[in-house]
């Protein structure tokens, strides 16, 4: 493998905390001279776009796709996005290591390493005021961002907010303990750990 791009959904402002969150992999992949790309695309639409384009820009790559679930995920990443009353995309042509989730959401990552919230959050955080699901994945969307804001409002920083926080908690997550939680960003690092130590990578 000579290259490794990911299309993940979010706002530009995401790139730094997914940078450190995917630091190790990064590491990894610059150790056996494979380029890494890490690009923040808005959107779902734009980027399941972006990915599609990548795909006939950069077909030597390894092009993974990861976006939000939006709710729970039954079926295998690549069919979950493609089942017509989701998304119903077209991924026919794409191998199922290149679909990838945040489930239920991005914010179920941060509640899979409650002491990075504390730190970064500080005097005041809450946190019985979140889930206390061991399985992160299971936890509603809906309930993602309302349970950190409640969390937080009494902190110094403020109540969760995601274009001000996220990064910096992103950045701050032990990949260990999410990757514990949540099966999916296990997948996701073991999908990239394989193909890195593929033969010739």
């Amino acid at each position: 493998m000579r290259e490794i791009r990911l299309y993940i959904e979010g706002a530009p402002e995401l790139r730094r905390g997914f940078r450190g969150f995917l630091a190790g992999l990064e590491e990894n992949a610059r150790r056996r001279k494979c380029r890494w790309e890490i690009v923040l695309c808005g959107s779902r639409s734009s980027t399941y776009d972006a990915f599609q384009f990548a795909l006939r820009t950069h077909p030597k790559a390894l092009n993974i796709l990861l976006v939000d679930a939006e709710w729970p995920v039954i079926k295998t990443p690549r069919e979950h996005l493609s089942a017509p009353k989701g998304d119903a995309w077209d991924l026919s042509a794409v191998a199922d290591e290149q679909c990838h989730l945040m489930t239920q959401a991005m914010e179920a990552w941060f509640l899979a390493d409650i002491d990075a919230l504390r730190k970064y959050y500080g005097q005041g955080f809450q946190a019985g005021a979140l889930p206390g699901r061991e399985k992160v994945e299971e936890i509603p969307k809906v309930d993602l961002a309302p349970s950190l804001e409640n969390a937080t409002r009494r902190t110094q920083k403020g109540k969760y907010d995601k274009i001000r926080h996220a990064p910096q908690i992103l950045e701050r997550l032990d990949p260990g303990k999410v990757r514990d939680r949540a099966s999916h960003c296990e997948r996701l690092f073991i999908t990239i750990e394989q193909q890195l130590s593929t033969e010739g990578a």
